[in-house]
């Protein structure tokens, strides 16, 4: 389920591309083959090492370019493309990243993502909010209470397209499984 999900958020990735939250590299394997680069943002050196066989089996250059979206070691206007795959509920300073992803992406650049978020619904969303202590806890730091495409939005994106939905599963799962897959582009100043 989550492989067709990645695939979907990464149609139209092209160029120098800026993987945030690269973890064992699973979303190569999906990448168009107009990307010609991938830089690496990724914490874990255990997650880094995992990633050995995908980067060297992928037949582009990839590299590891640091630890933390909030700080890049990049040039403004150098990526064609953000990716963020289940990574934004974990970044600890999300609107910072977001600010560094608009300054590194090429004018009319785009955010590429998948997911989780604050559920839409009332009910949902309070049941997100009392889990969230012990779940940021439990789970890396992850966030079920950030409204990722609002926090997009705000940061000075334009959507372009979101699907939004449900993962299938159990009534109980719904607080771990509203899902957004979408595009945002980046704003010219």
């Amino acid at each position: 389920m989550t492989g067709r999900w990645r695939i979907q958020s990464l149609a139209g990735v092209r160029g120098e591309v800026l993987e945030v939250g690269f973890g064992s590299g699973t979303n190569l394997a999906h990448y168009p083959a107009e990307v010609e680069r991938v830089d690496a943002v990724e914490p874990s050196d255990l997650a880094w090492e995992r990633a050995q066989r995908a980067v060297d089996t992928f037949g582009r250059p990839v590299r590891r370019i640091g630890l933390d979206g909030a700080a890049l070691v990049l040039d403004d206007a150098s990526v064609d493309a953000v990716v963020s795959s289940y990574t934004m509920c974990t970044i600890p300073d999300l609107e910072s990243a977001l600010a560094e992803f608009q300054r590194v992406l090429r004018p009319g650049g785009a955010l590429h993502f998948v997911e989780h978020s604050l559920s839409p619904e009332p009910r949902i969303a309070a049941r997100q909010r009392r889990i969230q202590p012990v779940w940021g806890k439990l789970a890396g730091g992850c966030h079920l209470v950030r409204d990722i495409p609002e926090l997009v939005r705000t940061s000075g994106f334009a959507l372009e397209s979101l699907d939004t939905f449900y993962a299938p599963g159990p009534a109980i799962s719904k607080p771990f499984g509203w899902m957004t897959v979408g595009r945002a582009v980046r704003v010219s100043p």
